[in-house]
């Protein structure tokens, strides 16, 4: 089916009012697996990001190198005792310690600054089977991505699984599925995609984003900034968390709606709604720094991006 806009209003329905009446938590508590001594910047962008945009907690899960910098709630700490280096954490230990804290978390992303670490991505495996088990929506970027191409079964049939891979990790992607990649049909292959996996949502990035979760596709070709530099995508997996976690608040009830939206299209809408702000952080941020722009600059858009596109009285185009 031809890619489509989707009803903002639909969307608006997921955002959670800001009353007296809310409690810290209900707005959103995320988590991010991911970070690693070589990669620290990347779970703080999509742990900042999902701040930003009115998530009520972040919890990182990460080496304990990376750590100090990131400046960590929680740590997948590969030691007993933080002294004691020699006696190291098994993965199934790091994976019981993780799945641990879920009963306080909406969503999880992973992949963010994780490595290839064979111990890590046996960890992030094991991680999201848990998640899984606990009904959890699932945000997969970067290295998770590599994990799911070389273990497509641990999101296979999943559909709170939320894949937003690149050109390269789409295509590898494609090949893990048997599926052929060809840039005449690229417009239907987020589609087929998310079909191969059983209708996980799956945001195909490109200079326009395609979302499908097998049933419909949505575009979102608005405009963004004219440099691509590291650190979009990290923004672009809290924001999406956030909104996934706001579904999960709508499905409890925490506020007063109609009810109307089921899980598949909490997903997809949260997905359009992600890769929407972060196109308008992107153009902002571009039209203020030119190309001095840097990943932080979009950080700091993520609020009046989310202003201009679904406060009350928004007239801007998708």
């Amino acid at each position: 089916m031809p890619p489509k806009f989707p009803d903002l209003g639909k969307i608006k329905q997921l955002i959670p009012p800001l009353a007296p009446e809310m409690h810290k938590g209900q707005a959103g508590r995320i988590g991010i697996v991911g970070g690693s001594e070589d990669y620290t910047g990347a779970p703080y962008f999509s742990g900042i990001s999902a701040m930003k945009l009115g998530a009520d907690l972040c919890h990182i899960f990460c080496e304990p190198g990376a750590g100090t910098v990131i400046k960590l709630r929680h740590n997948i700490d590969r030691t007993e005792h933080r002294h004691a280096k020699e006696s190291k954490l098994s993965s199934q230990e790091i994976v019981d310690n993780v799945a641990s804290v879920f009963s306080r978390l909406h969503v999880l992303v992973v992949g963010p600054g994780l490595s290839r670490d064979s111990q890590m991505l046996e960890s992030a495996k094991g991680i999201i089977e848990k998640a899984k088990q606990q009904d959890m929506a699932i945000v997969l970027d970067a290295d998770g991505l590599f994990l799911v191409q070389n273990h497509p079964e641990i999101v296979q049939n999943y559909q709170k699984a939320v894949l937003t891979p690149n050109v390269v990790e789409f295509k590898r992607l494609c090949e893990a599925m048997k599926l052929k990649f060809e840039d005449s049909d690229k417009d239907k292959m987020a589609e087929k995609l998310s079909n191969a996996f059983g209708g996980v949502t799956i945001v195909q990035k490109g200079s326009s984003d395609l979302i499908s979760n097998g049933k419909e596709v949505l575009i979102c070709d608005a405009e963004g900034g004219l440099k691509r530099m590291g650190g979009q995508g990290d923004i672009l997996s809290g924001v999406i968390a956030t909104f996934l976690a706001w579904g999960k608040g709508y499905q409890d009830g925490v506020w007063k709606h109609d009810s109307s939206l089921d899980q598949k299209e909490i997903s997809l809408l949260s997905a359009w709604a992600g890769c929407r702000i972060v196109r308008e952080c992107a153009k902002r941020a571009f039209e203020k720094h030119g190309r001095a722009v840097l990943t932080s600059n979009l950080v700091e858009e993520i609020g009046p991006a989310y202003a201009s596109l679904f406060e009350n009285g928004n007239k801007s185009k998708m």
